[in-house]
């Protein structure tokens, strides 16, 4: 019997369990990225050593398999040098930065949640470009996201970092802009952009290193990892193929078994799995008032998303990115 999926004798449900299941394993390995980091941190790296390695190594991975799926059509890869060159930029290389930069001055989970109100941004500049009111859900969403954001920040009861902040925000502006780059229709599949995307990231960080714009520092000592002495590339191997690689390829997979709206949501399993694992590796407990912000951003995403009709990002910013229709856009996770 075909089913609705498309595979015989697999109905919907248990493909859309099973991609329920990988993209909960993806946001687990896009998590894992934080704490990671922060041995390498600790030992002496700068934010851009570790974001170029990261991107390079995870390039080095991806390309082969990109390659390969091309199968030679590389006139498509060509013409879409546009969409990849922004991809690389804006959706690679810049929030993946700036998140670095920010998790080596400030709690993982307060930098990624902040980073996870692009929802909200992407509303926001749909707003003021139509000059339309949003929907009530997605307005009050977006109230609720401000105010948790509010609390995370805990401003009556500690002094968080202000670069750290604005290093988040950063990341947020990096995974809002991968969001509408996303949705713009493209002849390339999904892993291809994603690696080549990668490869340009590396290269435009290299060439910054080089020239002396972007700070370096890596040395290659052991540091410190689950209270024991490890080599400097065991956290940067998890950090690489675990944290990019393998995350991005299980988060395409993902979507495409779950589709886009259930995928947006199963997505900010990301949030909660980078507080415990936070918690778990480097003692970062956050605080009840943090707890209850962290609680009123993903409720005020969820309305956000669950507003706009489709329950993605790309659809609030269809029109800016291009796309005829929703159903054109593409969303895959942003990290």
């Amino acid at each position: 019997m075909q089913s609705k999926s498309g595979v015989p004798g697999v109905s919907a449900l248990p493909r859309t369990g099973v991609g329920i299941l990988i993209g909960l394993v993806a946001s687990l390995a896009f998590a894992a990225s934080g704490p990671f980091v922060r041995s390498l941190f600790a030992v002496g790296w700068s934010p851009g050593a570790a974001v170029f390695w990261r991107i390079a190594c995870a390039a080095v991975v991806l390309v082969p398999v990109a390659l390969w799926m091309l199968r030679g059509r590389l006139s498509d890869l060509v013409r879409e040098w546009r969409a990849v060159l922004a991809f690389g930029l804006a959706a690679v290389a810049t929030p993946q930065l700036m998140y670095f930069a920010a998790v080596s001055r400030m709690s993982v989970s307060i930098a990624l949640l902040i980073e996870y109100m692009a929802p909200v941004l992407l509303v926001l500049v749909a707003w003021a470009r139509t000059r339309r009111l949003p929907r009530r859900a997605v307005l009050f969403g977006a109230i609720v996201s401000v105010v948790g954001l509010l609390c995370v920040l805990d401003l009556a009861g500690a002094s968080p970092d202000a670069l750290g902040v604005l290093f988040s925000f950063g990341a947020m502006f990096g995974a809002a802009s991968y969001f509408v780059l996303s949705a713009r229709p493209t002849r390339l599949h999904p892993v291809v952009l994603a690696a080549f995307g990668l490869a340009v990231g590396a290269a435009v960080l290299g060439l910054a290193i080089c020239a002396g714009v972007l700070p370096y520092a890596a040395p290659l000592v052991d540091t410190a990892l689950f209270g024991r002495i490890a080599p400097w590339w065991v956290p940067l191997s998890v950090i690489a193929l675990v944290a990019t690689a393998l995350a991005y390829g299980l988060g395409i997979a993902g979507v495409s078994l779950m589709g886009e709206r259930l995928a947006s949501f199963v997505g900010l399993s990301e949030v909660l799995f980078a507080t415990v694992l936070a918690a778990l590796m480097l003692g970062e407990v956050p605080s009840l008032v943090q707890v209850v912000g962290a609680a009123l951003i993903i409720t005020g995403v969820v309305l956000v998303r669950f507003g706009t009709g489709a329950g993605t990002p790309s659809d609030t910013s269809g029109a800016a990115a291009g796309c005829a229709t929703p159903a054109r856009c593409r969303r895959r996770d942003p990290r």
